[in-house]
C-alpha cells in the first residue's frame, strides 16, 4: 500500500514536461502527507489540456451516497482497476499524476513497525499513478484521488509486499494519455525496480500525521532512539 508521501520541492521537472508554469500557486512544502489531506496532481481538464490542481487523498466515486467512503479508497490495486466499479470509469477517463518526491512504507517485524522513506537518489520529483473523480451534492463539490499500487519490486519487497506505481520521466505523460489501454497500460502499472530508487529507515516521528517537518525524512540513528 501507500499511506504517506512527501512533496517539499516544487516539481519543476514534471511541470515543465506538461508545459505548466514551473511552480505551484500557494505551494507549501510537505514532508508527511496523509490520507484525507490535499495532494498536488496533474490531470486533463475538459479541453484535454494538462492542469495542476489539488485534490483530497481518498477517492469518492461520483455515485457514492456517503463521501466518507473516501477514507477507505486511498489506494487502488492495479490488478483490479478494470473490474471494480469505483475505479473502472476513472481508469478510462480520469487518470491523474500525483506529484511526490518521496513516500513511506512500514516494515513489520514481530509486533514492531519501522518506517522507511523511498525517494529517487537525485532528489527529483516523480509521479504516482492515480485516478480521480468529482463528487457533487448540492453546493458541495469534492475532487478526490487515489494512489495505484502494484507488487513490490525486489528491493522494495524487503520492506512491504506492495508499492505505489511510480511514473518517472516520460511515463507520466503516457499515463495521462487516455487513448492508452490494454498492454500499454500494463507496462506502466509495473513495479519500479531501478537502481535510482533508494530507501532508508526513518524515525517514528513520521508515524504521527501531525508531524510535518524535515525531521520526518532524517535517517534513523539507532544510538539516538
Amino acid at each position: 500500500m501507500c499511506g504517506r508521501s512527501s512533496l517539499h520541492d516544487d516539481p519543476t521537472n514534471i511541470l515543465e514536461r506538461f508545459n505548466l508554469p514551473p511552480s505551484l500557486p500557494g505551494f507549501v512544502p510537505h514532508y508527511n502527507i496523509a490520507p484525507t489531506q490535499l495532494q498536488w496532481t496533474i490531470s486533463l481538464d475538459d479541453d484535454r489540456a494538462a492542469a495542476a490542481r489539488q485534490m483530497k487523498w481518498g477517492l469518492v466515486p461520483s455515485w457514492a451516497n456517503d463521501p466518507s467512503i473516501g477514507n477507505r479508497m486511498i489506494n487502488a490495486r492495479a490488478e483490479s482497476l478494470g473490474t471494480r466499479p469505483a475505479f473502472r470509469d476513472s481508469l478510462r477517463a480520469r487518470r491523474c499524476v500525483i506529484l511526490a518526491d518521496g513516500y513511506y512504507e512500514w516494515k513489520v517485524v514481530g509486533k514492531s513497525k519501522s518506517p522507511f522513506y523511498f525517494r529517487l537518489n537525485d532528489g527529483r520529483a516523480f509521479g504516482l499513478a492515480g485516478l480521480w473523480d468529482r463528487w457533487e451534492r448540492g453546493d458541495t463539490v469534492l475532487e478526490t484521488c487515489t494512489v495505484i499500487t502494484t507488487d513490490a519490486g525486489a528491493r522494495s519487497a524487503l520492506i512491504h509486499d506492495r508499492m505505489p506505481v511510480l511514473l518517472v520521466d516520460d511515463a507520466a505523460t503516457k499515463w495521462l494519455d487516455v487513448s492508452a489501454l490494454g498492454r500499454e497500460l500494463q507496462v506502466l502499472l509495473t513495479p519500479y525496480d531501478h537502481g535510482d530508487l533508494e530507501l532508508y529507515e526513518v524515525g517514528r516521528f513520521v508515524n504521527n500525521a501531525a508531524n510535518d517537518s524535515p525531521d520526518c525524512i532524517v535517517p534513523f540513528a539507532a544510538d539516538s532512539a
